[in-house]
């Protein structure tokens, strides 16, 4: 298929069958190409699309900018325990000073003293933190998280990942995403 203009820059948000995204952060999208293959095997519904076509010597189609899944797919009840969700949890921000730059995490009981890599010992860190911190414990060197560490519900991270909404937001997602947008009357 042959574009009349770049499609590249067009994704679809992808919603589960109940018209929710899958995941607002990372948000949801597929790519142009992706999109087309689930419409053809007949696995979405279009329900926006952009000003945009593809074309081939016998087929022309809009290309959809928001489909929804026609089966529903069941949220993962609890969330995987991985580098990214520790941050999303802790809404990107170092637990000792707040910043935002430069993160990693750190262990508040320090593996060098038996703490593991859990929900429950884990928090996000700056590097300039986390190396102030060192191996020590909190009480030893004055260093407490803002938060205590916590195995984070599946809404709780959704939640947060609405605040930080992707850099590029079409104009016809707005009816699907639940930013903090005024709602006409």
């Amino acid at each position: 298929m042959l574009a009349a203009r770049s499609p590249e820059n067009c994704p679809a948000l992808v919603l589960n069958a109940d018209f929710r995204p899958l995941s607002y952060f990372p948000l949801s999208l597929w790519s142009w190409q992706d999109t087309i293959k689930a419409v053809f095997l007949e696995r979405v519904n279009i329900l926006e699309e952009y000003d945009r076509c593809v074309r081939s010597p016998s087929f022309e189609m809009r290309l959809p900018s928001v489909v929804s899944l026609k089966t529903y797919i069941k949220p993962a009840r609890n969330p995987a325990f991985t580098r990214f969700n520790v941050f999303l949890r802790d809404r990107f921000q170092c637990q000792y000073c707040g910043a935002g730059e430069d993160l990693t995490f750190d262990h508040v009981i320090p593996r060098s003293r038996g703490g593991k890599t859990t929900w429950d010992n884990v928090v996000t860190a700056c590097a300039p933190c986390n190396l102030l911190k060192g191996g020590r414990l909190a009480q030893h060197c004055g260093m407490h998280p803002r938060q205590r560490p916590h195995r984070p519900s599946v809404n709780e991270l959704r939640n947060n990942g609405r605040l930080f909404p992707p850099n590029y937001l079409h104009d016809s997602w707005s009816d699907y995403l639940y930013w903090d947008t005024e709602l006409e009357p």
